[in-house]
C-alpha cells in the first residue's frame, strides 16, 4: 500500500491511499505533466465543458519554466492526447508542435504564468453554469461545504471588454487574480489556477458545480449563508493545494482506465 502523504487539512480526517508524485528526472516530470494535461482535457470533454473552439488548460514546463503546454486551437477536448499538445513560450513562440495556438489561450495564460511563478497550471472554459453565474457579476457565497473551497480564495474580474486577444488583458486578469486560486470573469466564465494540473482540474469542476448549486438554490428560495467562522473552518479542511490534488485523483484514475489512448 502506498505511503500516506502528509496533509495539514485532510490527514486527520480520512485514510489516504495516494502518493504525491515525485520524479527522478525533469523528463519524467515533463511526461507526467503532459499525461495529466491530456487527461484533464478528456475530463473536460466528459463533463461537457466544450463550447466550440473556446477553452484551454495549460501546464508550465518543469525545465523551460517560461513556457507552457497547451491544447491546439480548435481540437475537441475529448480527442486530445499527449502527442497533440503544444509548448508555447511566454512571448508566443511555438517551441514544440505544428498546430495553431488559440490567441485567447496565449493572452490569458501567458499573463498568469508570468505573474505567478507558483502557478504550474491554469484552466478556463465557457462551461454552462460558470458563464451563467458570471453574468451576475457576483462572488460565490458560502452556502455549501463545497462552496467553502472558494471562501476568500476567488476574485471577480469585473471588467469584460470583449474577446481576450490582447496579452495586456491577460496581465490585467492576472493582476486581479492576485494570489487567489480562482476567478469569475464577468460575462465570460471561470478560471482556476494551482500547483498541479490535478488541482486546477478539480477546482474548475467543483467551481462549475458550485455555480450550478447557487443558481438552483436562489431559484428555489433564499439560501442560508454560513458565518465567516464556519466558512473559515470548512475552507481549512476542503481548500488548499493538497486537498485539490487529492480530490482530483478519482476523476483522473477513472479517465485513465476508460481512455488509455490519451497517453498516445
Amino acid at each position: 500500500m502506498p505511503q500516506t502523504p502528509t496533509s495539514p487539512s485532510l490527514d486527520a480526517a480520512l485514510p489516504i491511499y495516494y502518493d504525491l508524485p515525485s520524479f527522478a528526472t525533469v523528463e519524467e516530470e515533463r511526461r507526467h505533466r503532459q499525461e495529466r494535461l491530456a487527461a484533464a482535457f478528456r475530463i473536460f470533454g466528459k463533463f461537457g465543458f466544450s463550447e466550440g473552439v473556446a477553452g484551454h488548460i495549460t501546464a508550465r514546463d518543469p525545465e523551460h519554466t517560461e513556457a507552457f503546454w497547451v491544447n491546439a486551437f480548435g481540437q475537441p477536448f475529448a480527442d486530445i492526447s499527449v502527442s497533440d499538445l503544444l509548448l508555447v513560450s511566454h512571448t508566443g513562440e511555438v517551441l514544440h508542435g505544428s498546430y495553431a495556438v488559440n490567441q485567447a489561450a496565449f493572452a490569458i495564460h501567458s499573463g498568469i504564468h508570468m505573474a505567478r511563478p507558483d502557478v504550474v497550471a491554469a484552466a478556463h472554459s465557457h462551461s454552462l453554469y460558470g458563464k451563467a453565474w458570471s453574468s451576475l457579476g457576483r462572488m460565490l457565497d458560502p452556502i455549501t461545504q463545497d462552496s467553502c473551497i472558494f471562501w476568500n480564495d476567488h476574485v471577480l474580474f469585473d471588467d469584460y471588454t470583449g474577446v481576450v486577444n490582447d496579452p495586456e488583458e491577460g496581465k490585467r486578469i492576472a493582476y486581479a487574480l492576485g494570489d487567489s486560486h480562482a476567478a469569475i470573469l464577468r460575462n465570460h466564465g471561470l478560471l482556476t489556477v494551482g500547483a498541479s494540473v490535478d488541482e486546477v482540474t478539480w477546482l474548475f469542476v467543483t467551481m462549475e458545480r458550485t455555480c450550478q448549486a447557487q443558481l438552483l438554490a436562489e431559484a428555489a428560495g433564499t439560501p442560508v449563508i454560513m458565518g465567516a467562522e464556519v466558512a473559515d473552518a470548512t475552507h481549512d479542511v476542503v481548500g488548499g493545494g493538497f486537498a485539490g490534488w487529492f480530490s482530483a485523483q478519482p476523476m483522473f484514475d477513472q479517465i485513465m482506465r476508460e481512455q488509455p489512448d490519451l497517453l498516445d
